[in-house]
Order: C-alpha cells, then structure tokens, then sequence
C-alpha cells in the first residue's frame, strides 16, 4: 500500500488508518495478544497508520504489538480531552507510557466543537507546542463530529490535522450534511492541512453498500488517509481490497456475512428517544434513562444511527 504526505506536515501516512476503538474495551475487548496480532497482520498488509484515544483504553495493545517493529515504521496518532497544561502532560505521558514509545506522532485534542471550544483548550495547546518543540509530539490536530469545528480549525496555524467524520448520508455529522463537511474539508485541505476522515460506515450503518459507502470517501481526493474499524482479518481484508482494488472479492465477502453483528449503543446515550421513535421494528425502548436494543427484533438496518445527535449507535 503506498504512503501519502499527511498535508504540509512531515509524516506519511498509508491510505488506510486503523480505526482501533474497535479492539478497545468499548467495543470487542479484545486481549492484549488478540489485538497486538491483529494489528500486526494490518501492518503486513500494508497499513502503519492507527488512530487511538486516551478513552479507548487500548494503550497496552499497542505498547505489545509495537514491541515487534521498528517504531520509525509506523504512525501513531492520539486523542485526549485536555483543556490545561496539568491535563495535556498527564495525557502525553499516559499515552507515552503506556504505549512504550519516546514520540507521538500526532496528538489531538479530541471532539472539538467550535472555535469556542478551541479557544478553551488553547493552554493544552501551548504545552503541546512545546512537546513538538522537543520533538515528543510531531503534529498537532483535532478531531471533530461538526463543521464548525473543521472551519475553526482552518483559522489556527499550530492546527496542522484534522480528523473529521465524512460519510456518504453525512450519518453523525452533527451541524450539518456531507455536502456541508465536504466544503470544510475542502477549505481546509487548500490551506495545506493534513486530513484523514472517520466513519466512512457510517458506524457501520452503510455495510450492506459497503464498496459505493466506502468508494465514495475515498475519491474525496482531499483525504489524506481513510480510518476505519477493524476488527477481524476479514475485515482488514476487506478494506486492504477497497483500498487496491475499490471492490471486495466474493470469498472475502462470504467470510464478513458470517461475522456476528450488533447494535451497540454506547454510555453516553441520553436517552432522548429519537431512535426509538424511527424503529419500525419496535426493537428499542427507553429503560433507566438509556437506549436498550432487543437483539431479536433488530433486524441492524441501522436506520436508527443516523437520528442519534451523539452518535452513541453504532452496528459493531
């Protein structure tokens, strides 16, 4: 797979990032040993990018899978809520510890909003600038649900990334549509800013058009690089050949019908009830406050995902 240049910063990253939240305890869990291995056989395949967070809590997965390469090889970017100084070193050493590496490649300041937002973590933001200084941070970013953010960035300089969801239906955009973030996006990109998008699935509303859901950020020729979950071979397969090829074989495609799916409904839900109003399967109710799904009514259409405001519904 070949490498890109990440904007006007001086990372190149493959065209594919792994998505890791997937292996996280947030969603499958997986061991230390299970997602070290399934990286590893990512990185075979050609894709070195991965995108993490401080709340994915799968630091240690990467420390292990990271002790079987050369570090130089590969690019790690993170993301922490960090509004302070106190609250960016604690991150950055968190994310330097835990991982068992000197530098991070791109840190970023995770669901920025606005330039209200911005402004309000501005003093994580100088301590970071003083990390790249040092040479423990090379690039700094942001990642974002919202247009406003993506347009806020494009006023800071120090902003060299962003990491904003795009997807064909726009599915957890949450100030606008895809026409709308694509208009960003591309604002942004001619400023020289390094770009990678997330949730071309949509959260994995659009698997059932998996090859159109996925072509169609990928011809966004402003976007560097495509994250993207993964949780199995088959999946890294999957993608590996969308990347190659724009399609998927039938034999691969065999094997990802026979993935067990479900509808994941995180804890942040709110409990405002707009999914199960959309439900004509009558497979969500409001029970303590929160979103609970009835696995044998689901039928994972996935309608349901893109009336969520907090994107806090994902088919996994």
């Amino acid at each position: 797979m070949k490498s890109i240049k990440l904007g006007n910063t001086n990372i190149d990253v493959s065209r594919l990032c792994f998505g890791s939240l997937t292996i996280s305890p947030l969603q499958r869990n997986l061991s230390y040993e299970k997602g070290a291995e399934l990286l590893k056989y990512a990185f075979n395949k050609g894709i070195k990018f991965l995108d993490t967070a401080e709340l994915y809590n799968n630091y240690k997965h990467i420390n292990l899978f990271l002790k079987g390469i050369n570090r130089k090889d590969y690019v790690i970017a993170t993301k922490s809520y960090s509004y302070s100084t106190k609250t960016a070193e604690d991150s950055l050493m968190k994310a330097l510890k835990e991982m068992g590496t000197d530098y991070i490649d791109i840190f970023l300041l995770h669901e920025q909003e606005s330039d209200n937002t911005i402004r309000g973590h501005y003093e994580a933001i100088e301590y970071f600038l003083k990390a790249k200084e040092k040479g423990i941070i090379r690039s700094i970013g942001i990642s974002t649900h919202r247009v406003e953010g993506v347009l806020a960035a494009s006023k800071y300089n120090e902003i060299e990334v962003i990491h904003p969801i795009i997807n064909k239906l726009g599915i957890g955009i949450q100030d606008g549509n895809a026409k709308d973030m694509l208009e960003a996006i591309k604002k942004c990109h001619m400023m020289g800013k390094g770009i990678y998008g997330m949730k071309p699935l949509g959260g994995g509303h659009l698997l059932n058009n998996v090859e159109e859901a996925f072509n169609y950020v990928q011809d966004i020729e402003e976007i560097h690089s495509i994250a993207i979950g993964m949780q199995s071979k088959e999946e890294i397969d999957a993608n590996v050949s969308l990347i190659q090829s724009r399609t998927i074989d039938k034999h691969t495609k065999e094997k990802l019908r026979k993935t067990n799916r479900k509808l994941h409904i995180a804890e942040w839900c709110v409990g405002c009830g707009k999914c199960k109003d959309i439900c004509q399967h009558s497979a969500l109710e409001i029970i303590g406050k929160k979103a609970q799904v009835d696995m044998n009514k689901c039928v994972l259409c996935g309608y349901c995902g893109k009336y969520c405001s907090e994107f806090c519904i994902k088919i996994i």
